[in-house]
């Protein structure tokens, strides 16, 4: 609250360290039309008493008063230079210094004159008119200078960008948050930092906003943009309380959000996610910051996945979050290469054999979990099987029917033969039905194998077979860099004989044995008595 103290014909006009006395109705009056109005009312004029004038939300205070004064008693002469021509204009506005006096134009004139020549304004004065601009809300929206300066400010970082661009990635960006929770945040600067970031770095997150969607429009580079706003992020993040912690966090996700996604880092994407831990932040902020990371899920790594699991959860890792990531990724099908799809499989089989060991993870959600992706994202189980092997072993009470839940969530046809041979022979914890399966399928692969092979053998010359014409003389070797038909076919061969030989020493056995217990059963049951039927040990 400024005050403004009139007795009789002087001004007392009293800041919080300011004391100013001034000459009132013939000089303040004839340049300020609401001073005029004020002291120009009956009731003011007809009283004798000390009169108190309050305003409120004086623009710039008592620097910006002590200039409006100065321009006053200079008669308007005063000279408006770009390191005051903002506050001027805000105060000016603000009195109402809108008419000429004498033969001097008025302030506010005077201001918007001094304000056109900013294309000459040098960076310094830009920026400082800037920020003038961010302190002087809300006047200074009003008046519309705040968007001339900006603009200003914008087009002289264009104009930088375009005489030496930056062609280099967002990844290389060298703004690299830190996860040791003992330091807020940590970078590493290199060349890939422009000369504005640590200018604008001083600015509050309102004109952070105004000036990023503004280079958005000016197509200034998104990477550009988003290492800026990485930069920005960690300056403004390192000494700031919680609340203004959220504040900046906040605006920042949402302009990372609304720049192309593949220009946005997606280490410093996980550096934010790290450091939202231990704040508030509202749904929307965090589902959009989760959304960009999904949609980069291909670019993570399986530390930036081991994320722990909120307070409440009992499981050790944030299961949760991750098949979050996993939707938003599937959600951008659209866009997405089989490659891409193929590396988040990968990396999904690590984070699987990583989760798999903690005893507090249900059987429903490793399920979850292991068929989140399609098919197409893995061309091999090897990895899911492993993963379950662990599940297993840890997870000794699991039901028959769980374990059978968790083994659908393997194709079959795409395990090796390792694995096959491991899962039928040597592996108890699986379900006897799952060893079947993988028997089954790798018999039907190599059947498969064996028809294309005698379809090569027989095929007559100048036929086309998998786009390959067979001439006269040309030897045709069938993925001869892939397989190995001496070597690998023949251990199946082996394999796949001796396990059939195996099951029918069984069948014999279980009939032998169902043969002896029905012998038994008539010796010591009476014909009179119902028998029950004996279980169907095999079929």
């Amino acid at each position: 609250t400024h005050a403004i103290v009139a007795v009789y014909g002087h001004l007392s006009v009293s800041f919080v360290d300011s004391l100013f006395l001034l000459h009132l109705q013939r000089i303040l009056s004839s340049f300020s039309s609401r001073l005029s109005k004020l002291f120009n009312r009956p009731s003011v004029t007809a009283t004798t008493r000390a009169l108190k004038v309050i305003f409120h939300d004086l623009p710039g205070g008592p620097e910006a008063f002590e200039l409006v004064t100065r321009f006053c008693y200079s008669h308007g002469k005063m000279q408006i230079t770009p390191t005051n021509a903002c506050l001027l204009h805000c105060a000016a506005h603000f009195m109402e210094m809108t008419e000429d006096v004498a033969s001097s134009p008025s302030l506010i004139k005077q201001t918007e004159k001094s304000i056109e020549g900013i294309p000459y304004w040098s960076w310094p004065e830009i920026l400082n008119a800037l920020k003038q601009c961010q302190d002087l809300s809300p006047v200074v929206n009003s008046t519309g200078i705040s968007e001339k300066v900006l603009d200003s400010l914008v087009a002289r970082i264009v104009s930088s960008i375009n005489t030496s661009p930056s062609n280099s990635s967002p990844e290389s960006s060298g703004f690299r948050f830190s996860c040791d929770t003992r330091s807020t945040i940590s970078t590493k600067n290199t060349y890939h930092r422009a000369w504005w970031f640590e200018d604008l770095a001083i600015l509050n997150t309102d004109v952070i906003d105004k000036i990023t969607k503004t280079m958005i429009s000016r197509k200034v580079e998104h990477a550009t943009i988003s290492r800026f706003l990485f930069y920005y992020l960690k300056t403004r993040f390192s000494n700031a309380t919680s609340p203004e912690k959220i504040k900046v966090m906040e605006v920042v996700v949402d302009l990372l959000y609304s720049l192309d996604r593949s220009s946005v880092s997606c280490k410093g994407l996980f550096g934010i996610l790290h450091l939202s831990s231990c704040l508030n932040l509202t749904k929307c902020c965090r589902g959009r910051l989760e959304s960009m990371i999904g949609f980069q899920l291909d670019q993570a790594t399986l530390d930036n996945l081991l994320v722990p699991s909120p307070p409440g959860v009992s499981h050790l890792y944030d299961v949760n979050l991750v098949l979050r990531f996993l939707k938003s990724f599937l959600g951008s099908s659209g866009r997405m290469s089989i490659a891409r799809l193929k590396r988040v499989g990968s990396l999904m089989d690590l984070y699987l054999s990583e989760v798999a060991p903690d005893p507090c993870l249900k059987p429903q959600k490793f399920v979850t979990l292991a068929m989140a992706l399609p098919d197409a994202a893995r061309d091999s189980y090897d990895g899911v099987y492993r993963a379950i092997v662990m599940y297993l072993e840890v997870h000794a009470a699991v039901s028959e029917e769980e374990k059978m839940k968790i083994c659908c969530a393997m194709n079959y046809e795409k395990l090796s033969s390792e694995s096959c041979k491991h899962l039928a022979s040597r592996n108890s914890k699986f379900p006897s039905r799952t060893a079947i399966q993988a028997l089954v399928s790798q018999q039907s692969k190599l059947r498969s194998l064996l028809q294309d092979t005698d379809s090569y053998k027989s095929a007559p010359l100048g036929t086309t077979i998998l786009g390959k014409e067979l001439n006269e003389g040309e030897q045709v070797i069938l993925y001869a860099k892939k397989l190995d038909l001496s070597t690998e076919n023949e251990k199946l061969k082996a394999h796949l004989r001796g396990m059939q030989w195996r099951v029918m020493e069984l069948e014999k056995l279980c009939r032998k044995m169902q043969t002896q217990m029905a012998k038994i059963v008539k010796t010591r049951i009476p014909t009179s008595g119902g028998a029950r039927s004996l279980p169907r040990l095999c079929s």
